[in-house]
């Protein structure tokens, strides 16, 4: 198993860039406004042939342990705790402050081996400061600049002796699902919602441990924070996201990056669970959501959190899934399931609920059902026509899964009007069972390319 780092140090430090450096992404929000991380996210590092498990931190402050300074404190403390090697970081333009002295102790206490990195060592203004650093009694500093890339081989000459040799690396999984209908890697799920519905209370909830920063304040969760878990010997890859509230009132360039990044990690996720706050559900922003989603194609299940808060609980269950018919037709029959982030009920059933939509989602259907389905189709309810000449469906075959995508061949069928098309979807949706997937109708005009006779 590869060793884990821990980037801490005080506030603006450069901890994300460096973090980014070494993952090789942008996975961590960038921004010269200090405070930016406040959950510890973790990524793959890699720096020359050293392979290693990276963990970004809050920067650390003093602060009263029940406010969200002291909280995110307190998840940095855990990081360093869960790691094999701490990379303490100070900013060299700086020199040494007060913080990263005191600071500087709760490392050592630890008892962990320190890597003290002095970053933004660009220049003579930032090497006089990496000399500085010796005065920490941390060993030597070694001089970075984490956004330009410059010493990381000084980083690596580090490193290299706290690490055994390296493994071979193992080859990537091939996506999707075997013969046996079992996943072949981790199933990627995104957990989107508005501000404050739950979303990070409900995944330590899943996962068994306080990981993510969770409060009262809205928006607390800032980074796509991806998490790696097990459910029923299933691999699981959760994402939680920042709450994405209507585009209008967005005026924060730092909320504007943390909701970019959300909408970065939908679109690697496989299934996505929009969380509702069930005391007040389905308003416009989370149909919204659900919007983005289906657009994106990917499987969607709608969770309802706070059920606990709920008083006519099957009431408004039927009442809720009624509401989910009328208003997501675009995934109609999308599973409705209610949860509590706080008491860990509903989590089991979410979770069936999320690899049946995964399932439904990789579903192919052959090409003969598909044409039995067409003639009762076009026979129960033909096409109009198009100045006095009808319009001719010959024939339909599914070109590619998730989501399920279908190709329909056809004299006129740009005329075809989209209630037509709507109808022959949700044939789609009824007869093969694909509920609550996004399902592409691409419509083809010309000859039957699978005909033989011509």
């Amino acid at each position: 198993m590869n060793a884990s780092v821990a980037i801490v140090g005080r506030p603006n430090v450069g901890k994300s860039t460096l973090f980014n450096r070494l993952v090789g992404r942008k996975l961590a929000l960038v921004d010269d406004q200090p405070g930016v991380t406040r959950d510890r996210r973790e990524g793959e590092a890699t720096l020359g042939h050293l392979a290693f498990r990276v963990f970004d931190t809050a920067g650390l402050e003093e602060a009263a342990d029940d406010s969200l300074t002291g909280r995110m404190r307190q998840q940095t403390e855990t990081a360093i705790a869960d790691s094999d090697i701490i990379m303490f970081v100070i900013d060299a333009r700086v020199g040494v402050t007060p913080s990263d002295r005191q600071f500087a102790e709760l490392v050592r206490r630890s008892g962990k081996p320190v890597i003290l990195v002095a970053n933004k060592a660009e220049g003579r203004v930032g090497l006089d400061g990496a000399y500085d650093a010796f005065s920490l009694g941390l060993g030597d500093p070694v001089p970075l600049s984490a956004e330009h890339g410059e010493g990381t081989s000084d980083l690596l000459e580090a490193l290299m002796p706290f690490f055994p040799d390296a493994d071979d690396e193992e080859e990537e999984e091939e996506a999707g699902l075997d013969e046996e209908g079992n996943l072949r890697r981790p199933l990627r799920i995104a957990i989107s919602g508005r501000p404050n519905a739950g979303k990070s209370t409900l995944i330590n909830q899943m996962i068994g441990e306080e990981r993510l920063l969770t409060g009262p304040e809205a928006g607390i969760t800032r980074d796509s924070i991806s998490l790696d878990w097990e459910w029923r010997g299933h691999a699981i890859k959760l994402y939680d996201t920042a709450g994405m509230r209507k585009r209008a009132r967005i005026d924060d360039k730092l909320e504007k990056l943390s909701v970019a990044d959300g909408l970065r990690a939908i679109r690697f996720a496989e299934v996505v669970v929009v969380l509702l706050d069930a005391t007040i559900p389905f308003e416009k922003q989370d149909l919204t959501i659900v919007d983005l989603i289906e657009k994106e194609g990917r499987a969607v299940v709608i969770g309802l959190n706070k059920w606990d808060l709920v008083s006519d609980q099957h009431g408004l269950l039927k009442e809720l899934r009624e509401e989910a018919s009328r208003l997501l037709s675009q995934v109609k029959g999308v599973s409705v399931i209610p949860v509590s982030g706080l008491t860990g009920r509903g989590i089991d059933p979410l979770m069936e609920s999320i690899f049946d939509a995964y399932r439904i989602w990789n579903e192919r259907v052959s090409t003969s059902r598909l044409n039995r389905w067409l003639v009762d189709m076009v026979e129960g309810h033909p096409p109009p026509a198009v100045s006095g000449r009808r319009i001719k469906i010959r024939y339909i075959t599914q070109v590619k899964s998730r989501p399920p995508h279908f190709a329909l061949f056809g004299n006129q069928l740009s005329e075809l009007p989209r209630s037509y098309t709507r109808y022959l979807v949700n044939g789609l949706r009824e007869t093969f069972a694909l509920k609550g997937t996004p399902i592409r109708l691409s419509l083809r005009s010309g000859d039957n390319p699978y005909d033989k006779k011509k």
